[in-house]
């Protein structure tokens, strides 16, 4: 340290420390001078003495003054070694960055002035320490002191110009830095990490696409920042990005892509429009690099379908069929059971845009990779069926287009119509609500026969009775009124003369019987009307309830439609179709008098001609009302039309008295049912009400017993649900 002393007047030992600026000034003038003749006489040992002493008697020193003059002889020494200052940037580096962080703001401003004037000399040999100078810059670009801003920019500007010229950088050790750094979200590091990307990304020979993915997630959180021009300088860098990535032969979509994925979902709009921007060209330009990631890539595309920005829709949209168009095989990686998780979990978003595109994945998917799909299906079936309740009617339509692709395999076709009949069963508001339209909808797709035919068989042994019959009754309203199931009818008016419609007839009659109504639309409908006046007739009191007339109200106006244009055509021969008349005249003793359908149905019938019920006008076969004697013979007895030519087809096979009784043993389950229920309901009020009813019937007089004993008259009786007479 003496010889340092001794190579340093005391004067400007002394003036160094002092705290006027142009007295430190003029004392490192001097030393600049002192070192330069000792690098000239080559005594290396001196000027390391001197560097060592400026280190721990100013840089190092407790007062602020000697600090700024330590920091000021730094820079003066390297100016003095010149060309020979390399060797001594070990030494003389790492206190000026020190200083970056010194609790003065003058010192922190001196460190900056050294460290530049250092750097002009030195120029690229000092890229040794470009991590710890990034670093320090960084805190200093958002400095309390304006001052000192103003000095770091200027010091950053020459880093940058030594950087883009020297051939020692290493983007490799700087990314690491880089990456940490970019989570920052003061608005001037922003501004100042923006900036070093974009110059490092204009080096020819630096490869910052190749790090990419190591600080992408950085520049997307700068699309949200609430400074405007961070936002522009930010897009700006992506944009230039963006543009390399087109133009590069080689670029590693995999890690971006996940980090897109998560930038789709972001609350900014910006910040999603531009992501599904990038994914949209990553779609295009390395589709099969992106196998393995389609599901999550899915994930992120069909929420931005319903976003509520325009631009972010058209994208979505315009990126899902680029995706779906993509020809890939599960053998290429392509994961069928992670799209259709996705597809899945989408069926529940609130947006009907995306429900819909997720159910076009799940019918493309059942196209192209059936197999597979079909081993994900018990993953999938139940949301799709309760998707069936969806409050959409187009996504309804998609969800029974995927089902039916489904059920083209007869055991899946089995499936869904027991789980849809379930769902009706457990969700009376979904059969009010789309029960036609379900049911429609899949005549449609799948056959119509084979639709009802199912429906039929499983209905048939239904335990709920009451489920049972509302779910006869829609499927009959919807048979008689549906243009989907026309086929259906004109091949039920055959029920008679031929073999198809015959079982058709006899498989739907079964599950039929939990209704007199649909029973009856059933005969209509297949022509069968000395059997349709032959069930109204087998009706007791119990079964004209309010539920019947309702029904046979409905089926009156039906009669009046296009579809039932042949029966009321057959009126005009009264003599050849008198079962036809007998029973819409016993449809008609079953109306209330003062009822609309009444009126409709008698003016109806006054049209017809006039036709007398006598017996000598009934063959033997058909005459009166054999009821009894229908039950004992009935397979005997033909309907209307050619009465030899059918009894000697014997219906086609059909038994009809068979058929009655099997209509009887369904009706009495309903009657014991509803007995059942009622006994339910009037024990428990009985068993409360008991003692109160007792005491008044002990205080009555004889008179009133004797009133009490009397049966009640017929007319006087009314069971559950049936009208009051």
């Amino acid at each position: 340290m003496s010889d340092a002393l001794s190579a340093i007047p005391a004067a400007v030992h002394r003036n160094l420390s002092d705290k006027l600026y142009e007295k430190r000034k003029n004392a490192a003038l001097e030393l600049e001078g002192i070192v330069k003749g000792l690098a000239a006489a080559a005594d290396h040992e001196k000027i390391s003495k001197i560097i060592e002493m400026l280190i721990k008697e100013f840089a190092k020193s407790p007062q602020a003054n000697h600090r700024k003059g330590g920091l000021i002889g730094l820079a003066a020494v390297t100016v003095g070694l010149s060309s020979e200052a390399a060797q001594y940037l070990e030494q003389i580096v790492p206190p000026v960055i020190n200083s970056f962080s010194d609790q003065d703001s003058r010192v922190r401003y001196y460190a900056c002035e050294a460290l530049y004037n250092i750097a002009k000399v030195v120029r690229g040999d000092f890229i040794i320490f470009f991590n710890e100078i990034f670093d320090a810059l960084c805190k200093l670009s958002a400095d309390s002191d304006a001052n000192v801003q103003s000095a770091a920019h200027l010091l950053d500007r020459l880093v940058k110009d030594i950087v883009t010229e020297s051939d020692q950088f290493s983007i490799e050790e700087f990314i690491p830095l880089l990456k940490e750094r970019m989570n920052v979200l003061n608005p001037y590091v922003r501004q100042f990490l923006v900036g070093w990307i974009t110059v490092l990304d204009s080096v020819p020979d630096i490869d910052m696409l190749g790090f990419l993915p190591d600080f992408l997630d950085g520049l997307f959180n700068m699309l949200s920042d609430s400074s405007h021009e961070i936002r522009q300088q930010a897009d700006s860098a992506l944009s230039e990005f963006l543009q390399e990535i087109k133009n590069s032969p080689s670029v590693d979509y995999g890690r971006m892509a996940e980090i897109l994925v998560q930038r789709a979902a972001s609350p900014d709009e910006f910040t999603r429009l531009t992501a599904i921007t990038w994914i949209n060209e990553f779609v295009k330009l390395g589709g099969d690099q992106l196998v393995r990631y389609y599901a999550d890539i899915l994930g992120a595309i069909l929420p931005c379908i319903s976003d509520k920005e325009e631009k972010i829709r058209v994208v979505a949209r315009e990126t899902n069929e680029e995706l779906r168009s993509i020809h890939v095989e599960p053998s290429d990686g392509f994961d069928v059971g992670a799209i259709l998780s996705v597809a899945r979990r989408q069926l529940s978003n609130e947006w009907e845009a995306t429900r819909i595109e997720a159910l076009n994945w799940i019918s493309t998917l059942l196209n192209k990779h059936r197999s597979e799909v079909l081993c994900f299906l018990n993953d999938i079936f139940d949301t799709l069926l309760k998707a069936l309740s969806d409050s959409s009617d187009d996504v309804v339509l998609l969800v029974l287009e995927v089902h039916a692709g489904v059920a083209k395999d007869p055991q899946h076709f089995r499936q869904l119509i027991v789980f849809l009949v379930h769902n009706f069963q457990v969700d009376n508001s979904l059969l009010e609500r789309r029960g036609a339209l379900i049911i429609r909808r899949l005549c449609v797709l799948l056959d119509a026969e084979r639709v009802y035919r199912e429906l039929s068989n499983i209905l048939e042994g239904e335990s709920d009775l009451d489920f049972a019959s509302t779910m006869v009754q829609a499927l009959n309203l919807i048979l008689l009124t549906s243009p989907e199931l026309s086929r259906l009818r004109d091949l039920l008016k055959l029920s008679l003369v031929n073999h198809e419609g015959k079982n058709l007839f006899v498989a739907l009659y079964a599950s039929w019987c939990h209704s007199p109504m649909a029973i009856i639309s059933l005969c209509l409908l297949a022509q069968a009307y000395q059997h349709a006046s032959i069930v109204i007739q087998s009706l007791v009191e119990e079964d004209i309830n309010v539920k019947f007339l309702v029904q046979l109200d409905k089926l009156i106006r039906l009669l009046e439609t296009p579809i039932f244009t042949y029966l009321r055509l057959q009126l005009l021969e009264p003599g050849r179709y008198i079962w036809l008349l007998k029973t819409l005249y016993g449809l008609l003793m079953l109306l209330p008098q003062q009822s609309t359908a009444f009126k409709i149905l008698r003016t109806r019938l006054k049209a017809v001609p006039s036709y007398s019920f006598s017996s000598n006008q009934l063959s033997p076969a058909s005459s009166g009302v054999p009821f009894a004697q229908y039950l004992q013979h009935g397979s005997q007895f033909a309907e209307d039309g050619d009465i030899d030519e059918n009894i000697r087809n014997s219906h086609q096979g059909i038994n009809f008295a068979a058929r009655l009784q099997q209509f009887e043993h369904v009706q009495n389950q309903h009657r014991a049912h509803v007995k059942a229920q009622a006994n339910s309901r009037s024990s428990s009020s009985t068993s409360t009400s008991k003692e109160e009813v007792r005491r008044p019937e002990e205080s009555r007089g004889p008179s009133s017993a004797g009133e009490n004993s009397r049966p009640p008259s017929r007319l006087s009786r009314k069971g559950p649900g049936q009208l009051q007479l």
